[in-house]
């Protein structure tokens, strides 16, 4: 991620190639404590909630998808699938802890289907690519379903491999399908980025045109 010191101090009409490389640091990073209910969402009285995990490039990016899907209650932005504990945003953009920036979906699955957040996360980004998503390139930026439960591991495995075999990508698609291990949320000023950050290069050249395509494919699945 490039820091967006970098992307005030540019011409925007100019630099519009550059704001298509990586998210920005804006703040001083802060140590995280960790979310050890990995397989639960909030307790609901009709217990229609559940909890998805992915990981698709920039959490700033998948974050302003999800929260547009119908049927999300809450999207949280993070760091799993490293070694280091309490991971800092600076920590994870070295590559050296391991860990991906993912993004934490709680859902209400009488509204949508786990099989549906699959088909958006799949759709929404180029899962082709390892480790990188256009210019954001790194570990932190894999491709990764992080499942919390055998079913979730079963139905990623099933449509990874129809995907495959369809040939819709040129490419095999690299996802990683792993187990969710402790979820580190991201520091405050990551969340809920593109809705209060909307104006900045990285927003306006990246995420924007992520959100438009969603809206177009899943027009249908849009919260009104």
């Amino acid at each position: 991620m490039n820091k967006s010191q970098t992307i005030k101090q540019a011409v925007i009409l100019i630099t519009a190639v550059f704001f298509i490389n990586a998210c920005g640091q804006t703040k001083q990073s802060t140590m995280n404590e960790p979310d050890k209910n990995k397989n639960t969402a909030p307790l609901s009285s009709t217990n229609t909630l559940d909890t998805a995990t992915f990981g698709a490039g920039c959490f700033w990016c998948v974050e302003a998808v999800f929260q547009r899907l119908n049927g999300v209650i809450s999207v949280k932005s993070g760091y799993t699938g490293g070694s280091v504990k309490n991971p800092t945003y600076r920590e994870v953009c070295s590559g050296l802890t391991g860990h991906a920036e993912v993004c934490k979906i709680v859902y209400d699955n009488s509204k949508v289907s786990f099989d549906e957040l699959l088909e958006v996360f799949w759709k929404t980004h180029d899962p082709t690519t390892l480790n990188a998503q256009g210019n954001d390139h790194g570990t932190q930026y894999r491709s990764a379903v992080f499942y919390h439960n055998n079913s979730q591991k079963e139905l990623a495995l099933k449509y990874k491999d129809e995907i495959n075999k369809s040939g819709a990508y040129p490419n095999p698609i690299v996802t990683e399908i792993t187990e969710l291990g402790v979820f580190y949320p991201a520091e405050d000023y990551h969340q809920n980025y593109f809705n209060l950050n909307g104006q900045e290069g990285y927003c306006r050249f990246v995420i924007q045109p992520k959100v438009e395509k969603f809206e177009k494919i899943f027009k249908n699945k849009v919260k009104k």
